[in-house]
């Protein structure tokens, strides 16, 4: 498939991430800590940090939690992002603890005067505003009109940009989440013909771990091959962490991004003669920590299975207990079934260290 030319957005900046224009697609998550809880929130920002995550929002139910955003962002080295409902007064004390961003909707923090304040602290401090319209949280009188649809998304966040526009502030990024994935696809086509401002994409509420995988990959994927999307989060009922693992393997299958593994393995068949399912999912496991983009092949022929992955940077070929390590199709060695994993790690790790001191 061929990815249509990337939507040319306007772009902004949140805390050294540079987001929309031709900058790349940025992945990001949201905590599920007590953020008040500055300890447990710190430390899963970390996991994060670890497994390649380039932004993260925090939610601000209330004072106490937007009053240690300041010690949290001190204790982190990406952009933090305060998710904030309906309270302007919470707005204005995270911009003055120094958050990145801002996810609000002006149209719900109440009268002009309080989004001219929120705007007035965000213009002095430089900080960007996302408007996140959510299918499941549309405003009533959409609802009447229109039901819960794609034009009721577009007609919510374009009620939101009016608001900021008239106090002359377009340091704006805007998503349009619904679960269901044909909505969410026909609201951000539509709202593409009407605004330059980069978009923040996802498929809301998509599910437990393999099913809200699939629903993000179906929607996110289609997006981005239309070249909607400058920032994305999977949101998945899941730990944080393995919405990064999911959108970074989505961007790699769209050749968007690179980083870490790519792993290649063949379905099983009546020809397999290793312990396919385990040693791969073994391999992915043993492999996870390297960040290097590099192709790992796990297949099940010695026969066939290094020229078929002859593509890929590293591989095992497995059969009747014995396999090959091969590289780039070329085999490196043959051992026992039981010493391919560990073989395989460390023809890995030591590529990487060397291509590191190179």
């Amino acid at each position: 498939m061929v990815l249509k030319e990337r939507r040319k957005s306007r772009q902004i900046e949140l805390g050294g991430v540079i987001i929309g224009g031709r900058a790349p697609v940025s992945v990001q998550s949201m905590t599920n800590t007590d953020t008040r809880d500055v300890q447990a929130t710190v430390a899963q920002i970390k996991r994060l940090e670890k497994v390649g995550c380039e932004l993260v929002r925090v939610a601000v139910p209330d004072e106490s939690a937007a009053y240690v955003l300041s010690e949290i962002k001190d204790r982190i080295t990406i952009p933090l992002l305060a998710d904030i409902h309906f309270n302007h007064r919470l707005a204005l004390i995270a911009v003055e603890q120094g958050v990145d961003g801002l996810r609000l909707n002006p149209g719900n923090i109440g009268s002009a005067a309080r989004v001219r304040e929120v705007v007035s602290a965000c213009k002095d401090r430089g900080v960007p505003i996302r408007i996140g319209v959510n299918g499941g949280s549309l405003e009533k009188e959409l609802l009447l009109k229109y039901g819960p649809t794609p034009e009721a998304l577009v007609e919510s966040a374009l009620g939101h940009v009016r608001l900021l526009e008239n106090e002359n502030f377009e340091e704006i990024k805007i998503s349009l989440k619904s679960s269901d994935v044909p909505a969410t696809l026909a609201a951000y086509r539509e709202l593409a013909k009407r605004v330059d401002y980069p978009f923040h994409i996802g498929i809301t509420e998509a599910g437990t771990r393999l099913r809200g995988a699939i629903k993000s990959a179906a929607g996110i994927a289609l997006l981005l091959a239309e070249g909607l999307g400058d920032t994305l989060r999977v949101s998945l009922t899941a730990p944080p962490e393995e919405e990064i693992f999911v959108a970074f393997e989505i961007l790699k299958s769209l050749d968007l991004r690179q980083r870490g593994i790519e792993l290649i393995s063949c379905p099983t068949c009546g020809r397999t003669e290793v312990g396919l399912i385990e040693l791969a999912e073994k391999v992915e496991g043993a492999l996870a920590h390297i960040e290097k983009p590099l192709k790992i092949a796990v297949m099940g022929c010695v026969v066939n299975g290094p020229g078929e992955a002859r593509h890929a940077d590293f591989g095992i070929a497995g059969g009747k207990g014995v396999g090959l390590i091969f590289r780039k199709g070329e085999i490196l060695k043959k051992l026992p079934e039981s010493e391919l994993l560990s073989a395989l790690v460390a023809e890995v790790e030591n590529y990487v260290a060397g291509a590191a001191v190179d």
